[in-house]
């Protein structure tokens, strides 16, 4: 029986899935907010880098825990239903307007845990290399995350170590208590 840390971590992961189960509180009946897929295959371009993993990231851990993931060459990818697609030419989810992906993900799937927005902006100023919101973690973050992307040379990889980067990230902009 895990103890201490291990034990917290392993509550953090039950409620993580079990809020990812549960959707957000903002999902109207109505449709605005995107629905939830279960399992279903999302596809982006290879060579994951801050947006596709913060956004793959999202995807896992907030919006379909089962997510299965396909990272292809864009010039030789042909979309095929009922793959989501996202941050790619064409893309269901991509960058909209002013928004990355990450942003577009938590927008349409009515997501609004500030510790999310702290991420978003964080992964808006990196994508977009812009200094919209100038947050002071933006800097190692951006370190964090070439070193992943050094370090693994499979995008299975990357997403494997990056889905831990993040939600200690997430953990760390999350309130402390009780």
């Amino acid at each position: 029986m895990p103890r201490g840390p291990a034990a917290r971590e392993s509550v953090r992961g039950v409620e993580l899935a079990l809020r990812a189960l549960s959707g957000p509180a903002g999902d109207a009946p109505d449709g605005s907010a995107e629905t939830r897929g279960r399992g279903a295959l999302w596809v982006t371009r290879r060579d994951l880098h801050v947006d596709r993993l913060a956004s793959a990231w999202l995807i896992r851990r907030f919006i379909d825990p089962a997510a299965r993931f396909l990272f292809v060459e864009a010039s030789a990818y042909t979309h095929a239903e009922p793959q989501r697609r996202f941050d790619m030419f064409e893309g269901e989810y991509t960058h909209e307007g002013a928004d990355c992906t990450f942003e577009t993900l938590l927008r349409r799937f009515a997501l609004a845990d500030p510790a999310l927005v702290a991420l978003g902006e964080i992964v808006h100023d990196l994508d977009l290399k812009e200094r919209a919101f100038a947050r002071p973690e933006t800097d190692g973050v951006a370190r964090l995350i070439d070193g992943l992307v050094r370090s693994h040379a499979t995008d299975e990889a990357r997403l494997e170590h990056g889905l831990a980067v993040f939600d200690a990230l997430y953990a760390g902009f999350r309130p402390s208590g009780p």
